[in-house]
């Protein structure tokens, strides 16, 4: 029984659009940058000759998520499309580890049925615009764009878009300053 289970963890593993530590027949290509870079350009939509996807996170519906120059996707970090919509990380964005993208949200309007139940509401894309860095352990949530060379501050859940050249921190993340005058306060 242990050697069907094994084969067929090492089918799904090979088939499935994710990639992290739960995935561990393939999951062992990212400790090595050779590997790691020929592995992330057959299951992501794009994926540039110089972005890292480390050994530790995740993606999932990977055929949905295109990650640009100088992109480091560290451990830890969650990135969660669906068939209906895309992650798209520009060229140059930072990101601390533990960040999470998710582009649909579990329905919860209803009091007559469980939650686990009510399903989705449609999935939204997340877009992270050139030069943005996002610190350490921040929730994008859907729909949401994070801005030409804007900074979220570590720990921030980011609700609603964050116009270029802004600093936004909290939970909800809220634009703090402008950088260069660019960027009007909410």
């Amino acid at each position: 029984m242990l050697i069907k289970e094994i084969y067929d963890k090492y089918l799904f593993c090979k088939g499935t659009d994710r990639i992290g530590p739960d995935i561990p027949f393939t999951h062992w290509r990212l400790h090595f940058k050779s590997r790691m870079l020929q592995f992330c350009k057959s299951k992501f939509k794009q994926f540039h000759e110089t972005a890292d996807f480390r050994a530790g996170a995740y993606a999932v519906h990977c055929s949905n998520i295109s990650l640009g120059c100088n992109v480091i996707v560290r451990p830890n970090t969650m990135l969660f499309a669906d068939e209906f919509a895309e992650i798209i990380i520009e060229d140059n964005v930072m990101m601390g580890a533990g960040v999470h993208f998710y582009v649909n949200n579990h329905k919860f309007d209803r009091v007559d049925i469980p939650l686990i139940e009510q399903g989705y509401y449609p999935s939204e894309g997340i877009l992270v615009r050139e030069g943005a860095w996002i610190g350490a352990n921040s929730i994008i949530l859907p729909g949401v764009t994070v801005g030409k060379n804007s900074v979220v501050g570590a720990g921030s859940i980011v609700t609603k878009s964050i116009p270029d050249f802004c600093v936004a921190v909290g939970s909800p993340a809220k634009i703090i300053r402008k950088i260069n005058d660019h960027c009007d306060n909410r």
